[in-house]
């Protein structure tokens, strides 16, 4: 378990750690029996866009044992059991943090999950390499998320066009009005925005309303971290966003599950008539 940097550049050092082991897994493993396990799947990326574009508050429940901010979220962590409750309960699609080093995540997490339920399924990690996306499709991965903020521009263009020449849907994730243009001008179609910073990890709610407007109407639009009540879920789905990935608020409930039906009922219920 890593700890957090004391300079703060939570991102910086995820991303370092992720390249040394994507290098390293390459090293030691080749390419072929890891290009044969991925062309055994078959993501479905058109689903994973339909069920976020589909009409009512449509929630991408997260699978995620440990954060850095918070730590420890669930010490009894089954992800598979995990899914099938938020299956349950209505969520869109469910993601599914796979980073070892400072979320507790697995590729076999994710196997788990695409296992257990019919839902689309993403690949929640810091994917910078090529490999990754093919280890996402590998374990059953319909969608991965990409960061702009981990990735230079061409880097952005680079792995966009690998997520699609690998069958995955991309959520690409901004956190200020420059990554939204870089994302933007990279062809991402699903954009997300993160009220949390990062580096810092601080969160700033502003940054869903401040985004809203920058976001073209062909995209779809997924507001990420920071959401608590449904309330907040109502009003940013009036204003523009068409989805909701929601991980520590549903994580740290005694029933995963159970929370998120709540959340939905009562954030369909706050909607503007």
């Amino acid at each position: 378990m890593a700890p957090v940097p004391d300079d703060h550049d939570v991102l910086g050092a995820i991303v370092a750690a992720s390249r040394r082991s994507a290098v390293e897994r390459e090293r030691r493993d080749g390419a072929a029996a890891l290009e044969r396990a991925a062309a055994a799947r078959t993501p479905d990326a058109a689903a994973f866009r339909a069920a976020l574009a589909a009409p009512g508050i449509r929630v991408i429940a997260e699978c995620k044992r440990r954060s850095p901010s918070r730590g420890v979220l669930r010490p009894v962590y089954d992800p598979a059991a995990i899914a099938r409750g938020y299956a349950a309960a209505g969520a869109a699609a469910i993601s599914v943090l796979t980073e070892p080093a400072f979320f507790d995540g697995s590729l076999a997490h994710l196997e788990a999950v695409r296992a257990a339920v019919p839902l689309p399924v993403l690949c929640k990690d810091f994917l910078v390499t090529g490999r990754q996306l093919l280890e996402a499709r590998a374990a059953g991965a319909d969608a991965a998320l990409l960061i702009v903020a981990a990735l230079t521009p061409p880097e952005l263009a680079r792995q966009l066009a690998q997520a699609r020449d690998a069958g995955l849907a991309a959520l690409v994730e901004v956190h200020d009005a420059d990554e939204a243009a870089r994302a933007i001008d990279a062809g991402a179609d699903i954009i997300g925005v993160n009220s949390r910073n990062l580096r810092t990890l601080a969160v700033d709610p502003a940054v869903f309303e401040q985004m809203a407007p920058r976001l073209p109407r062909g995209v779809i639009a997924v507001a990420e971290s920071g959401l608590r009540t449904p309330g907040d879920l109502a009003r940013l789905r009036a204003e523009r966003y068409d989805a909701f990935l929601i991980g520590e608020r549903l994580m740290t409930t005694d029933d995963p599950g159970a929370g998120l039906a709540a959340l939905r009922r009562q954030a369909e219920e706050a909607m503007p008539a």
